[in-house]
Parts: C-alpha cells; sequence; structure tokens
C-alpha cells in the first residue's frame, strides 16, 4: 500500500472532501456537463482511499475536533479577560491576573481565601480579579451584587475580606452590618446593586463559566490554566511561576 505523509494525507482527504463538496453543491444545469460515469468514478475514488487509509481520516477528524476545541477555549478565555467592572485585589496594571469564580455561601472559597491572600502578599506583580458566581443561594446573588458595588467606590477589598471571614448567616442584615464596618456608602451601595451594569456583569460571568464548563466554585484561571476546586498556596504559586514562564518566553 502506498504511503503518505501525514500533512500530505490530510490535504488530499481535505481536496478530495472540497472537490465533492464543490462538485455536488454546483447548480444541476453545471453538473450536467459532468457524465453519470465520471461522477460515479469520482465517488469510488473517495470511498476507496477512505477505506484504504480509515487512520488518515480519523487523523484528519481529530485534528479537526482539537482546533474546534481550542478556538471553543480561546473564545472561552476572551469572555474572562473581559474584566471591566469586575471587583479586584491588587495593582490593576499588575502583569499577572489571577481570575476566582466565587461565591460567599461556599466554603471552599473561605477556605482558600487566606492563601490568595499570602499569594497576593508575596508577590505584588499579582493581582486577584473576583468573579462573582452566585450559584448557591438567593443570598449570594445579594453578596455578589453587593461586592461589585463595593468594588465601585474602591472598598472592594476589605468589603471581601469581611465577607469571607463571615461565619453566620449571610442577608440582608449581615451584608448591611459589614457595609457600615467598611465605610461603605450604604446609599450609593444600594443603588449600585440595582443598577443595570451589574446585571451585565453578573450575566457576563455566567456566560464565561458556562463557556469553560464551570459548574462549581470556587474555580481559578491563572495562565491558560483553569483549576476547578481549591488548591494549596504552594499550588497556587508555582502556577503563577510558570504562567510567568510562559508569558516571558
Amino acid at each position: 500500500m502506498k504511503t503518505y505523509s501525514s500533512k500530505a494525507s490530510a490535504f488530499f482527504v481535505m481536496m478530495l472532501c472540497a472537490f465533492s463538496l464543490t462538485l455536488f453543491g454546483l447548480p444541476k444545469s453545471v453538473q450536467a456537463e459532468f457524465g453519470s460515469a465520471e461522477k460515479q468514478e469520482i465517488e469510488i475514488l473517495i470511498e476507496k482511499f477512505i477505506q484504504n487509509n480509515p487512520d488518515i481520516l480519523r487523523d484528519a477528524l481529530t485534528k479537526l475536533a482539537q482546533a474546534e476545541a481550542l478556538a471553543a477555549q480561546q473564545a472561552a478565555m476572551a469572555m474572562v479577560l473581559d474584566d471591566a467592572g469586575d471587583p479586584f485585589i491588587g495593582a490593576e496594571d499588575a502583569s499577572l491576573t489571577i481570575y476566582e469564580f466565587s461565591d460567599y455561601n461556599c466554603g471552599y472559597c473561605k477556605r482558600i481565601f487566606p492563601d490568595l491572600m499570602a499569594v497576593l502578599e508575596q508577590e505584588p506583580s499579582v493581582r486577584l480579579v473576583v468573579k462573582e458566581f452566585p450559584i448557591l443561594a438567593e443570598s449570594s446573588v445579594l453578596g455578589a451584587r453587593a461586592a461589585i458595588a463595593a468594588q465601585r467606590q474602591g472598598k472592594f477589598p476589605a468589603f471581601h475580606a469581611e465577607m469571607m471571614e463571615w461565619r453566620g448567616k449571610l442577608d440582608a442584615g449581615a451584608i448591611d452590618r459589614m457595609t457600615k464596618k467598611v465605610g461603605l456608602d450604604r446609599q450609593q451601595l444600594q443603588r449600585d446593586m440595582s443598577d443595570p451594569a451589574t446585571d451585565f456583569i453578573l450575566n457576563r460571568t455566567r456566560q464565561a463559566a458556562s463557556a469553560f464548563d464551570l459548574r462549581g466554585t470556587p474555580a481559578l484561571i491563572i495562565g491558560d490554566n483553569v483549576i476547578p476546586g481549591a488548591i494549596s498556596q504552594s499550588e497556587i504559586l508555582n502556577l503563577i511561576k510558570q504562567a510567568q514562564a510562559d508569558k516571558n518566553s
């Protein structure tokens, strides 16, 4: 059996498919110029090639699937990187950003919070963008709205810490107490919580989570790595080093 290089084989498959689609997609008046015998020869040629080279077709389809998966991941990442209005901790011009999908009723989010704060202290060139992803309860939505609103007053880091360290029932009363503690303007907070821009930010995060098929919290994105679930401080630092190396390579 004659062998082909992988590139030549893939090219031949694409050419055959393209020719077939072109031929049989032409108007009938044009197709009529080809005799039935000629069209049958083309069909036989394609069929024989596929039968004699199943691995080539399978490889071509695998590469196509991989390319489509990569394109989907890039589109999902673009949604995450669109972070205007998302609350964050750290320098706005940081060289590396960690994205965290988080819910204020999530015990694992509360558990990873001290590690993330320690990482930011060790790595001043890194910032944390919190993608408010309230999926566990109605009060989660209330907390997420308040966090986005606190960002507008420039007091998100202190408010976020209060929310993450809160161990009682999260409700409007608890949020109000934390609002007063960190010195937020309550009336402005209420206006910003119900602002359509806040709805936009929350919907954008839901779409990004859906694109990555994220169904729980926390979930971290560090460089090109998507990590569902809580990980240790050392693991976060290692992923930061990897992302920084990839960026500088």
